[in-house]
């Protein structure tokens, strides 16, 4: 980076905080920001703030939303009596994409890690715990399968089972350590059509 250029070079350290986004791909993309037309540029930064006004969380399932509740759990086609615990919005936006799943979710914001410091209080779980006096009968858990999504599982499967739900598990159609969001939707749905008692 060129030290005569510093509002470049802090556009690029800016972008570097990206997840997934290393040095080089923060100066490529620093570049090519200061070579879009003005006009690009300024919609570009007028789209970034209008996400942070108008986009939020649904307080029901943790989505994202422009509206509260959001367009999931307002829809009374849904199936209320099943809800799929995911790990993060990505994954519960590719199971929504799987034809023959029309039931609710509830996304965790993470996973348990205990050699990162988290817990059971630092997901969702206790605003999970809050909606299952709404019919629901079926918890289906939809954590990836690698470590800590197992682990997830196990403590989400032991806090559940003891007050009368069915709590099913996907099938192994996916394979160990991959993430949800970057499978196929085929995939997916034998995986939920296949899933079983956990």
């Amino acid at each position: 980076m060129f030290k005569s250029a510093g509002t470049v070079e802090r556009l690029a350290n800016r972008l570097a905080r990206l997840p997934g986004i290393g040095r080089k791909s923060a100066n490529r993309l620093a570049f090519h920001i200061l070579k879009l037309p003005k006009e690009e540029a300024v919609e570009l930064a007028e789209i970034i703030c209008e996400v942070k006004e108008k986009v939020g969380f649904c307080s029901t399932c943790n989505n994202i939303s422009e509206t509260d509740p959001c367009q999931i759990c307002n829809d009374p086609k849904r199936d209320r009596a099943v809800i799929c615990i995911v790990e993060e919005i990505s994954d519960a936006a590719a199971i929504d994409r799987v034809e023959g799943f029309g039931g609710l979710f509830h996304i965790l914001g993470g996973r348990l890690s205990p050699l990162d410091g988290i817990g059971p209080d630092d997901l969702k779980i206790r605003e999970l715990l809050a909606r299952l006096d709404d019919g629901v009968s079926e918890i289906i858990i939809a954590t990836n399968p690698n470590v800590e999504g197992e682990a997830t599982a196990v403590y989400l499967s032991k806090l559940l089972k003891p007050m009368g739900l069915k709590v099913t598990r996907i099938a192994r159609g996916l394979p160990v350590g991959s993430d949800l969001e970057y499978a196929d939707s085929v995939t997916l749905g034998r995986a939920l059509d296949g899933r079983q008692d956990y």
